[in-house]
């Protein structure tokens, strides 16, 4: 993410693309043009057979491997750079690391890690004190390259816990069920799920989610009852509109089962009496096009989060029997087009009501006893604050979590009876000999082309950083979704600001960093906003001295990926090197297909390009369809094999091409194109608390060893 000119001297250290002799030769994909026509465009796509969806076309594996062994190659003279680095990333965890315990029922819940271990340990103890050990994930990981813990859930009698697994990476589940006193398995397993279940208050019952495994979409909810095989389960829903999401939760008070339904723009909630499993959802309020709602209920009411006439939302409470008529809703917290109502939570005496103005987040209390509301809220430039663990509604302490840039994770639990009085029950621990003093953050707002304020959050060491345009900057964004990429604390940026650099998030449009308009004016017909708001921010941030514009790197993944693949050949001259993790950059050919997993799911987001109007647009700005004969960045480009949200052929795909049309710039060592595949993977890279920074470890080895700073 910064821009920096080799010199021969490093250059000549380095593998790079050439086919000179002794040196690693890029892997050129055949070309088989396949060609498609929509709307009177005829594109012609040269690598579309890297298309295999079982995985096992030789031809293709053949290919992504000869793709890994030229990216090995060009790492293995700087090994000991990521060597080290990945030491330094995993030197800086705590070894026993444990998560603060929650009271639920009749015991305290945690996870902890183990000196050594790649996986939590799942526990919990009793008023004797005495660990109970629910799950040890390590235990369950072994022999397996890859491994991934879905939902874990404890029955409302405290005997039984029901947990996911994920062996392939595709988010595809089996659910497995253990009897706690004894620490037997029992018989039953559900296969193909999302990953956890929901139990009904009989302890006998439970209810789950089944995928499609050719769209990956979670689509039925069945009954299963302990004892009896998943062949005999009852379905209960089947979600008919292959445009939604769905998935279960139980309210706080624990009396009713939910149903959420989404897309992404119009949302839905049914319910389930806990006491009657054999009973019926049925929704709260009927889903209306372009409505988006959640429900918490406390005793007979229901307080609605509704965006009914309010872009930002409002909060409304009725009678749950009324709750279907709009025209009884009352309003308890008023719409504010300037401020977000991101979150609630009914605790048996208060309201508490999360907030986020101008960027910024803040917890609002409102007691229900008729007692003055109070905030809590800090001071810092940029911030992350949130609720954490509240798991009984009849409770009169608060849990919130608090980080910034420049401040590892705090949990704190104020005591709402007496609100200036607030326990730090944990902070993350950082070794390494790590001092906030060092470091400084920042918040800005940058002007964009188009006139709006983009706010930035950044980071840098105090001692290291100089305002004059010299140090080397790291820009991060993401930017879809309505996701905020928040401007906390990552222990691993640390490797960053120690040499130099200065670590920068643009909260670009597609976010909600300012509300459901920042949001709207960054997705559909609005799409390169987001891209434009990157490149803006660079080039503020560079003019105005925080970064040398010859020593700009940047990275983003998923759709940050489409992001990295935008600015790429949008203003390619701004970047020196670029990271495109699991990257989405075959916009419209991704989006006509419906076999894909979850495309139908994302054409509220993206649009649908069998309509002309989202065609042309899309098609303008998709990375792979504008691969353009001008010289590109350095770029790393990663997937994994088994990945469910980004196919792994759109970015081979994609890397092919840019071989093929820059071979110019990519034939000498002058540019890098790197490619790397996880063969055992999917979207979320490799599995396991200390595994995971091999990723990191290899991008900045990646970045810095072209830039130099490889002490």
């Amino acid at each position: 993410m910064r821009a920096l000119l080799l010199t021969l001297g490093i250059a000549m250290l380095l593998p790079g693309c050439s086919t000179s002799k002794g040196q690693a030769t890029a892997p050129v994909a055949e070309k088989i043009p396949h060609t498609m026509t929509l709307h009177g465009v005829t594109r012609t796509d040269d690598y579309y057979w890297m298309r295999d969806d079982k995985r096992q076309d030789p031809k293709v594996i053949k290919h992504l491997e000869a793709e890994n062994r030229y990216t090995e190659a060009y790492f293995k003279p700087i090994k000991g750079l990521q060597d080290g680095l990945f030491k330094e990333l995993t030197g800086r965890l705590v070894a026993d690391e444990s998560s603060v315990p929650y009271q639920w029922h009749q015991h305290s819940y945690y996870r902890r890690f183990q000196e050594g271990g790649e996986y939590p340990i799942l526990g919990r103890k009793g008023s004797d004190g005495v660990e109970q050990l629910l799950l040890d994930v390590n235990e369950r990981a072994k022999g397996h390259e890859f491994y991934g813990l879905g939902g874990t859930s404890v029955s409302p009698d405290e005997t039984m816990l029901a947990f996911g697994e994920d062996l392939l990476s595709r988010r595809v589940y089996t659910i497995y069920f253990k009897d706690i006193e004894s620490g037997a398995m029992i018989t039953d397993v559900l296969e193909n799920t999302e990953g956890r279940v929901v139990w009904a208050n009989d302890n006998r019952h439970v209810f789950y989610i089944a995928k499609d495994l050719q769209t990956l979409l979670g689509y039925q909810v069945f009954r299963h009852e302990l004892g009896t095989p998943q062949s005999s389960d009852v379905l209960v829903y089947e979600e008919q509109d292959d445009s939604y999401y769905i998935d279960l939760g139980k309210s706080l008070d624990e009396s009713q089962i939910v149903l959420f339904h989404e897309n992404t723009t119009t949302s839905e909630v049914s319910v389930l009496d806990a006491n009657d499993p054999m009973s019926l959802f049925k929704p709260v309020l009927p889903r209306e096009e372009g409505h988006e709602y959640s429900v918490s209920k406390l005793g007979d009411s229901y307080y609605i989060l509704t965006n009914w006439q309010a872009n930002n939302f409002r909060l409304m409470k009725v009678a749950i029997k009324d709750a279907a008529d709009k025209s009884k809703w009352q309003e308890v917290v008023a719409h504010n087009p300037n401020a977000r109502i991101e979150d609630d939570l009914l605790l048996k005496d208060y309201l508490i009501v999360q907030i986020r103005e101008n960027g910024l987040s803040r917890i609002k209390v409102m007691p229900l006893n008729g007692k003055p509301d109070f905030e809590l809220s800090f001071d810092e430039p940029a911030y992350v604050l949130g609720l954490d663990v509240n798991s009984q509604q009849d409770s009169d302490k608060l849990r919130i979590y608090y980080s910034s840039m420049t401040t590892p994770e705090a949990i704190y639990e104020y005591h709402l009876t007496n609100p200036d009085r607030r326990d730090l029950l944990k902070q993350e621990q950082v070794l390494g000999g790590f001092d906030a003093s060092q470091y400084r953050a920042e918040r800005l707002f940058v002007t964009a082309r188009d006139g709006a304020k983009v706010p930035v959050s950044l980071v840098y060491r105090k001692d290291k950083f100089k305002k004059d345009g010299t140090n080397p900057l790291y820009q991060y964004g993401y930017g879809s979704y309505g996701y905020t990429v928040e401007p906390d604390f990552s222990s691993s940026v640390i490797s960053l600001l120690d040499r130099g650099f200065v670590y920068a998030i643009a909260h670009v449009r597609g976010s909600e960093m300012l509300g459901r308009p920042w949001y709207d004016a960054g997705k559909l017909l609005n799409k390169k906003n987001t891209f434009n708001d990157f490149i803006d921010v660079t080039t503020a941030l560079t003019e105005q001295g925080y970064g040398d514009k010859n020593k700009v790197v940047a990275s983003g993944g998923s759709a940050g990926g489409l992001l990295m693949g935008a600015i790429a050949n949008m203003a390619p001259e701004k970047y020196f090197a670029i990271a495109a993790h699991v990257p989405f950059v075959d916009v419209v050919t991704t989006m006509l297909d419906e076999s894909i997993p979850l495309t139908t799911n994302e054409y509220d987001e993206w649009g649908n390009p069998n309509e002309k109007t989202y065609f042309d647009y899309m098609l303008s700005y998709s990375p792979y369809d504008n691969v353009a004969d001008h010289e590109y960045p350095h770029l790393l480009v990663t997937t994994g094999l088994h990945d469910s949200q980004v196919q792994y052929f759109e970015p081979a795909k994609w890397v092919a091409k840019l071989r093929d049309v820059q071979n110019k710039w990519y034939k000498s060592n002058d540019k890098v194109l790197l490619f790397d595949v996880n063969m055992d993977a999917g979207h979320g890279g490799k599995s396991g608390r200390y595994r995971q920074y091999q990723d990191t470890a290899q991008e900045y080895t990646f970045f810095l060893s072209l830039l130099g700073l490889t002490k």
